[in-house]
């Protein structure tokens, strides 16, 4: 066991959900979906911050996709800090796509970060449940670990309700709600009156 109390592995497919005292601003309020996590160190996608100005349909248009007339708005979100020009579409575990790009997280989400996913959206024919995240957000070895350590995130069960189905503006607070926990009785330092 990690001194984070769980194995690296033990964190994938789970969610980070930042404290409010979170030192970084960049994730003030983040609920993170970690896609992987090893002993090399992790990577997420913020799940409830949208991406102000962007639609998807805008993002189809810029990249030459066309819009079939079953395609669903897929949310979009900033994904975190790290190559924000890149995007990645996590989405329900039972769309396999054509390429070796799927990332399977576990049996109920997976992650591809290649357009073949984009035009399968955009045709009707992607996964049931997706969203985009533009960037993303990464962790050296250990790195995560400390930051759980020092009381800078919570972690909890990622369902596919709330990654998926929550509106953004709820998502913190219903991820704290999985967890039996009230942001009101949060407090930046563990275990001090």
């Amino acid at each position: 066991m990690s001194p984070a109390g769980k194995t690296a592995s033990e964190l994938t497919g789970k969610l980070l959900i930042a404290m409010p005292d979170m030192g970084d601003p960049r994730f003030h309020g983040s609920v993170v979906f970690l896609c992987a996590h090893s002993g090399e160190g992790a990577m997420g996608l913020i799940v409830n911050k949208p991406m102000p100005d962007v639609t998807f349909a805008q993002l189809l248009e810029q990249l030459e996709i066309t819009r079939g007339p079953s395609a669903p708005e897929v949310p979009i979100c900033y994904g975190g800090p790290v190559e924000l020009r890149r995007g990645f579409v996590l989405h329900s575990a039972e769309y396999h796509g054509d390429r070796e790009e799927r990332l399977g997280v576990d049996d109920r989400f997976a992650m591809t970060a290649t357009l073949d996913v984009l035009e399968d959206i955009a045709r009707g024919t992607g996964p049931v449940e997706a969203l985009l995240a533009l960037g993303y957000a990464g962790w050296g070895p250990g790195q995560l670990e400390d930051e759980i350590r020092q009381n800078g995130w919570l972690t909890a069960d990622a369902a596919p309700e709330l990654v998926f189905a929550t509106p953004m503006e709820g998502k913190w607070e219903a991820a704290l709600a999985s967890l039996g926990v009230s942001p009101l009785t949060l407090s930046a330092q563990a275990g001090h009156a």
